[in-house]
């Protein structure tokens, strides 16, 4: 298990028309959110507002794709923070999924067969020219090993990136399709808060 200092609260960005159209986003930068999606970032913002209160002592921190940027705005204006604070980096982006990025799901299914296991909630073959969940893994510690400030932080990420994070976090044993910590997979606009190894949803989402 590696750790962040202080509490993470580590949230799922909203649905975006890719999601809504079953198209692979992996680490495309811009694929913007749907009023569903929009919608999933007013309530993260909005619970979270209710627990924390405004202007919380939160440091921002988002992958750099437009949507956990728009996501992140949301929720910063919830909470009377300031966006412009916020500290996007590459290593948070979603898995990469090499040449998959962009296709649709059934067209992936239809040539190669299933790629995804809902009961396990992974991805169960890597993509061609794709990352791995070690890969995610891999570049995800450093980032981490690098907060060593004790401050709590609100940190903006996919489906996942974010299982991956919160895997390594609460220290849980490798998956055994993944070779990795990860995490439950949470639907779209969920928010879950780690601090000290222990995992509390905190928000739920209602997307995918």
């Amino acid at each position: 298990m590696i750790q962040l200092p202080g509490k993470a609260y580590i949230a799922r960005h909203g649905e975006t028309v890719f999601n809504s159209a079953r198209r692979i986003q992996g680490d495309l930068l811009h694929t913007p959110l749907t009023r569903a999606g929009i919608a999933q970032a007013e309530q993260m913002g909005a619970q979270l507002a209710a627990q924390l209160g405004k202007k919380p002592r939160l440091s921002l921190w988002s992958s750099p794709t437009g949507r956990a940027l728009q996501t992140l705005a949301i929720i910063a204006e919830h909470l009377d923070l300031d966006w412009h604070a916020a500290h996007p980096d590459a290593r948070l982006v979603e898995i990469g999924m090499g040449s998959w990025d962009g296709r649709y799901y059934p067209d992936i299914i239809a040539e190669t067969g299933d790629i995804f296991d809902p009961a396990l909630g992974v991805f169960t073959r890597v993509a061609p020219g794709g990352e791995s969940y070690a890969d995610v893994a891999d570049r995800l510690r450093p980032w981490v090993a690098e907060r060593s400030a004790p401050r709590d932080r609100l940190i903006i990420m996919h489906g996942v990136s974010s299982q991956v994070l919160r895997g390594l976090l609460t220290g849980g044993a490798a998956h055994p399709n993944c070779g990795t910590p990860v995490g439950e997979r949470l639907p779209q606009g969920s928010v879950a808060m780690v601090e000290n190894g222990q995992e509390t949803v905190v928000v739920r989402g209602t997307g995918a």
